[in-house]
């Protein structure tokens, strides 16, 4: 991987994170497309530059990281789930599924039918809960659970934790932000034990490409998450839904030619 394509895929990386349509998909889809092999780094910049994205929240959120310790203390309950899950299947997931084509667009597209038929049918009830400092811990923690199905890549973290939130009966934009928050010291512990368990064997070269993807994702996904949170006050995530489909089958086409 060069500079020129840690830029392209840390664009990808800023724009798709915080949208339920798999920022890993989307990385993992555009390397193979430009003909990246998926070697242990590329595994890791795929990691790491999540990160980058997730430094964005901090930005515009750094409030709530500093003042509303109530609003933290349950982002940091429902991390629990995630960190105990991905610390125990941190091998598997890198190993066996981080690259894994087939379960990505596979996801990608019952993702989508997934989140077309959930919108179709979910109704946000008046009581649904808005003040993310008052969420009951034990909505947080089963917020957590949910986002543990996002380590199949291809599912998206933020459609995961989003889903569960309306499930859960909170309001849409409460769970958004949350899932925002939560990004952070998910994606934090995601690039902090890669980094331990891989660093070492970086060259120089890779750390100048993972930089530049890192610096980029950041300063796109501060543009994403705006955007994302105008989107929501007169949308529901159906487009996304639809996205996910057509890419899905789009890739579906490709590995098939790509066979015959």
């Amino acid at each position: 991987m060069d500079i020129f394509q840690g830029l392209i895929i840390g664009v990808i990386e800023g724009f798709t994170e915080f949208l339920p349509i798999s920022s890993t998909a989307h990385m993992v889809l555009a390397a193979n497309a430009m003909k990246i092999a998926q070697t242990d780094f590329i595994k890791s910049f795929e990691i790491i530059i999540q990160f980058g994205a997730i430094l964005s929240v901090v930005v515009l959120y750094w409030k709530r990281f500093l003042v509303d310790f109530e609003s933290l203390k349950r982002v940091l309950a429902a991390f629990i789930p995630t960190a105990v899950i991905g610390f125990i299947l941190y091998k598997i997931i890198k190993t066996y599924l981080i690259s894994n084509e087939t379960i990505i667009v596979w996801s990608l597209f019952l993702g989508g039918i997934f989140l077309i038929v959930f919108e179709l049918f979910h109704r946000e009830k008046d009581t649904a809960h808005e003040d993310l400092s008052t969420i009951p811990y034990g909505k947080c923690v089963a917020i957590g659970l949910f986002q543990c199905f996002a380590m199949f890549p291809g599912v998206s973290r933020s459609a995961a934790t989003i889903i569960g939130g309306l499930i859960l009966n909170l309001k849409r934009k409460t769970i958004v932000e949350f899932s925002f928050l939560l990004a952070v010291p998910t994606m934090l512990a995601a690039s902090v034990l890669d980094l331990l368990k891989s660093g070492s064997s970086f060259s120089p070269s890779q750390f100048e490409v993972l930089a530049v993807g890192f610096i980029v994702s950041f300063i796109v996904a501060i543009i994403s998450i705006k955007f994302l949170l105008n989107f929501i006050k007169k949308h529901t995530f159906i487009p996304f839904g639809i996205y996910r489909i057509i890419i899905a089958l789009i890739f579906m086409a490709s590995m098939y030619f790509s066979i015959h």
